[in-house]
């Protein structure tokens, strides 16, 4: 049982003033955790441990982005949560590259993201390693800044550049492929379909 979280004193008012602070991005945090593990009722059940651990140690939010702040306990709960479950596909760091600052404009991933049928994308970011979900999700869904996802991802900004580069380029690979399937099968469906018409019109 989880350990109850006083609300009188001093401490309690420090819980409530971050509950003001947290509550807000309750639905970030489930966005977030339902992608990494991978489906509603797990996803629930780390949201509900990420929040009980943030409120048992609001000692280490020191003020700032309250938002930042709780995601990378989300993610970090959906990490361990992957680990135990063994379902946690390691990645290889990758190397942090030199990139020049530039204005990002939208880009055909985030749109597919917000535009597209759910199930495919979900189709699409299920076949990509939880690190590159992590960052998409983080940058393409939430519209967190690059400091933002350095801050809950833990990497320098250089390398949340370079593996958001990476992560788009597989999420680009696998939403083509999956499209490519979807509209063949669509158009061997209306075939077959055409041809049960063509044959049911020479029977009559």
């Amino acid at each position: 049982m989880s350990e109850r979280i006083p609300l009188d004193g001093k401490g309690g008012r420090e819980v409530l003033g971050l509950a003001e602070l947290i509550v807000p991005h309750l639905d970030s945090a489930y966005n977030l955790a339902r992608w990494l593990v991978g489906n509603s009722d797990d996803a629930e059940d780390v949201v509900q441990e990420a929040y009980l651990r943030a409120f048992q140690y609001s000692d280490g939010f020191r003020g700032g982005d309250a938002r930042a702040w709780l995601l990378t306990i989300v993610r970090n709960t959906s990490y361990r949560w992957l680990r135990k479950t063994r379902t946690y596909d390691a990645v290889v760091q990758f190397d942090e590259e030199i990139h020049t600052s530039r204005i990002e404009t939208s880009n055909p991933e985030q749109r597919l993201l917000q535009n597209a049928d759910g199930r495919l994308v979900e189709k699409a970011l299920s076949e990509l390693s939880v690190r590159f979900r992590d960052i998409l999700v983080l940058r393409e869904l939430e519209e967190l800044s690059y400091k933002e996802i350095a801050v809950v991802m833990g990497m320098p900004m250089g390398t949340v550049m370079s593996t958001l580069s990476r992560a788009r380029d597989r999420f680009r690979h696998a939403a083509s492929d999956l499209l490519k399937t979807h509209f063949s099968s669509e158009s061997d469906s209306a075939a077959a379909k055409g041809r049960e018409c063509v044959g049911a019109g020479s029977r009559e």
